[in-house]
């Protein structure tokens, strides 16, 4: 017998360019961790012996080492919300902890710390580039931020809180994920699937067949509805059986709530840990640790940015559910004077359509998504200069609806690379959509050679995948989607910097990432680029002028209780991570019905255990930074309001506007302060009137 070939040619351990996603498989995944922890904690104990205070002697091999690290558990974490399975579940809850454990052993070093300040304090600190200041200064930020200042029993409580806060992590996103695919509806009569749209009758025929019905078909069932995204929100705005509504309305509201996938417990001890890590680290309360790495100074300017959009919206929303429930009764509806949360969507749908004529249903044949792509990619030529062609192929994938593009700048020289994983695949990939960073742009120094490693993102969607012969046709929701995750894929691509730490989205405050992102959403807007886009998939004809009036008219449609939403879950997410303390009188679920009293126009039902799969905040990065997607929407409608200043039929304009946008907020990444890269581009400070404007919430100046 030859050696075991999992341990010597393990695909994890390449530890440089693209991904082998071929290769890859779940049971290699613990021999190459337990290979790469050992060889790293070899390197990091060589460095912190012989660690020089300088660029080279310091920064530059840390690098390295991280990379390593970031490079193959990058993949496995890519892998687990793309390609999720038992086998890989398991592999990754075996070597989570340990990469915890190794990632609190580099944050907590004190010979690195040590050399970190010397840097800072010596007389080489004036000869570095701003990008470099930004990452030593950051550095010990993030060290003092992971404990370095912790002594004895404080730094093994720290460490154990880490390692508990992670498996709670991965814990509460398994248990929605579960929950998620636990709960379908059946469905048999005609009766039953009345007002559904025909997208949705084939997608739920699709899922029933994948579940043993085979001969399930659009037109006579069964239909199988899920609490995916691509299925229920149609239900919910098409079905016109209350009955259902309401039921599959009450499942999602209580997913991972119960049973032995609650959540509850892990959302009441998470916040219990945060605080004491808080504690810890001498700050009053999680909040103050969150923002200490924002760009919002502390929790009263955040609070005081959500009262002011509070204030703006709130009753433009009560002015919006009393409009729908009129609408209501006009159209006969015995539950118009009590309208319910199951009864919302569906009528908003049914306003929508009378007051603009047109269903979200109605545009997806213009939007079929090798036209949308065709348009994003037009219109980022034209504002920042860059070619995107398709490049598959050239990139091992891990599923075969993954696409792979190169992107090159005006000499026809390549800058970057994407990958498009554009379908919904409830089964193995988790929903919403997402960017992510695959490779880092960084200065290389090989044998003396330096050269440019390329920037590579994942842009992951999860729209209705092609059904019967028809390619994926887009809502136009899902445009927005994809708008929105390429502006981040842009902000990673087109960095300037070569240093990793600071290269494109690294080291741009939380609360800064969400600006290249919202801001591609106007363009969607934008009539050249909409008209660039929309196009019948069959005919090639163009979308009829009435829909583009329609769709701009739409735009602001209950837009006051759209932010009022958004500005719920923030004030939520600020209170239990500033003023709540758990084991008192009240518990995480009741602070979120206190702070609904004044920021939803209808109270949740009392059931109503959203925070069970609020993921965002307790398995995604946004703990105590919800707000950051408000607070970077103000950046981002100020940064696109520069575009319509210079005037959007001026092609001249645009491009120069473009491409000072590029060299500034895509190009400087985290190498300057967010709200210094801001007024390069906009030559003043951001203010909160463009976004009011946008959405229509402007009091008219008599």
């Amino acid at each position: 017998m030859s050696a075991n070939p999992t341990i010597t040619h393990n695909p994890l351990l390449k530890g440089s360019g693209l991904p082998p996603f071929t290769e890859i498989q779940p049971e290699q995944v613990q021999p190459a961790f337990q290979q790469l922890l050992a060889e790293l904690e070899q390197e990091l104990s060589t460095l912190e012996a012989n660690v020089q205070p300088t660029w080279d002697g310091l920064v530059e091999p840390l690098e390295k080492l991280s990379d390593r690290l970031t490079w193959s558990w990058g993949i496995v974490n890519h892998l687990m919300g793309v390609k999720n399975s038992p086998e890989l579940r398991v592999a990754h809850e075996t070597v989570q902890p340990q990469v915890v454990q190794f990632i609190n052993q580099f944050g907590q070093s004190q010979p690195i710390y040590k050399a970190f300040k010397e840097l800072r304090a010596s007389d080489r600190w004036e000869t570095l580039e701003s990008a470099q200041q930004r990452i030593v200064e950051a550095a010990i930020r993030d060290a003092e931020l992971s404990g370095v200042g912790l002594q004895g029993e404080a730094r093994e409580r720290f460490n154990a809180i880490q390692m508990e806060l992670a498996e709670l992590s991965t814990k509460f996103s398994n248990h929605v994920l579960d929950a998620t695919t636990a709960f379908s509806l059946t469905l048999t009569t005609k009766d039953e699937v009345d007002g559904l749209p025909q997208s949705l009758l084939s997608l739920a025929a699709q899922l029933a067949r994948a579940t043993g019905e085979e001969n399930a078909t659009p037109e006579n069932g069964p239909w199988r509805i899920t609490l995916d995204f691509p299925s229920y929100t149609p239900f919910m705005q098409h079905s016109t059986r209350r009955d259902l509504r309401e039921k599959l309305y009450k499942a999602y509201i209580t997913r991972a709530s119960s049973g032995e996938l609650d959540n509850n417990p892990l959302i009441e001890r998470t916040l219990e840990l945060r605080q004491e890590l808080a504690n810890l680290l001498g700050f009053q309360n999680y909040a103050q640790l969150s923002l200490a790495s924002k760009m919002a100074p502390n929790v009263e300017a955040v609070e005081a940015l959500l009262e002011e959009l509070r204030s703006a919206s709130y009753d433009a929303a009560v002015k919006d559910l009393e409009n729908l429930k009129a609408f209501a009764a006009n159209k006969g509806a015995a539950e118009a004077a009590d309208l319910r949360h199951w009864d919302i969507s569906f009528w908003a749908e049914r306003q929508r359509e009378e007051k603009f004529a047109f269903t979200a249903e109605e545009l997806r044949p213009y939007f079929p998504l090798p036209q949308v792509l065709d348009g994003l990619f037009g219109l980022v030529n034209r504002l920042f200069g860059i070619t995107v062609t398709p490049a598959d192929g050239q990139a091992p994938v891990w599923h075969e609806d993954v696409r792979y593009f190169q992107i090159a700048d005006e000499t026809g020289s390549p800058i970057a690379y994407f990958y498009l994983d554009p379908y919904s695949r409830p089964a193995e990939k988790r929903g919403g959509a997402w960017m992510d960073t695959c490779i880092n742009r960084a200065k290389i120094t090989d044998n003396g050679v330096t050269t440019v490693r390329l920037p590579v993102a994942y842009l992951v969607c999860n729209q209705s995948p092609p059904v019967d012969g028809k390619p994926s046709l887009m809502t136009f929701y899902e445009v927005e989607t994809l708008f929105h995750e390429f502006g981040h894929g842009l902000h990673h691509m087109l960095t300037k910097v070569n240093y990793t730490g600071a290269a494109g989205i690294n080291n741009v405050e939380w609360d800064a990432v969400e600006l290249p992102s919202q801001f591609m959403e106007n363009w969607c807007y934008e009539r050249k680029t909409l008209f660039s886009l929309a196009k019948h998939y069959e005919t090639g004809e163009p979308l009829p002028e009435h829909y583009y009036q329609k769709l701009l008219a739409a735009r602001n449609y209950m837009s006051g209780s759209s932010i009022l939403r958004q500005l719920h879950f923030s004030s939520v997410d600020v209170e239990l991570h500033s003023r709540y303390r758990p084991g008192g009188n009240e518990t995480a679920a009741d602070v979120r019905h206190r702070v609904a009293q004044n920021t939803t126009v209808l109270p949740p039902l009392p059931e109503d255990a959203f925070l069970c799969a609020f993921g965002h905040i307790f398995a995604g990065g946004y703990a105590a930074g919800y707000y950051s997607y408000k607070w970077a929407e103000v950046l981002s409608a100020d940064a696109f309001a520069a575009f319509e200043d210079a005037g959007l039929e001026n092609e001249a304009a645009l491009e120069a506007t473009g491409r000072r946008y590029r060299d500034t907020v895509l190009a400087l990444g985290g190498s300057k302060h967010p709200m210094e890269v801001f007024a390069a581009f906009r030559g003043r400070e951001p203010s909160t009137a463009s976004l009011l404007k946008h959405n229509g919430l402007l009091p008219s100046v008599a």
